[in-house]
């Protein structure tokens, strides 16, 4: 079973900067975007950024212009470089890979890993 290694959480101060990298342990196959979601204590998790076979990106609205998702294909790994960090972007962040083969759709997820940014 080929699963999500996450790294690179912490605590830092606001106005900080943190990378999020996630690893794929084995091959998976068809994976067409890599993302991130982050899920706050009593809150649904939400996708914060996704990033397509092709590279094209998309965000949520309130991290744009100061996170940067991005992949690389031949190591099965997805970045999040993470600038300018406020309080609200407290949460447990989660990377996805979204997979199609063989007609069906298949979703991996990582463990997540916690970011807390202090005031």
């Amino acid at each position: 079973q080929v699963q999500l290694v996450e790294s690179g959480g912490g605590l830092v101060r606001a106005g900080g900067s943190l990378r999020l990298s996630c690893a794929a342990s084995g091959i998976i196959f068809g994976v067409k975007t890599m993302g991130w979601y982050r899920q706050a204590p009593g809150k649904q998790r939400d996708l914060v950024a996704v990033i397509g076979w092709s590279g094209s990106t998309n965000y949520t609205d309130s991290v744009k212009g100061r996170f940067t998702i991005s992949r690389d294909n031949a190591k099965n790994t997805v970045y999040l470089q993470m600038n300018s960090l406020e309080s609200e972007d407290t949460a447990v962040y989660y990377c996805n890979f979204h997979a199609f083969r063989f007609g069906g759709e298949y979703d991996y997820w990582g463990q997540g890993t916690q970011v807390t940014v202090s005031s």
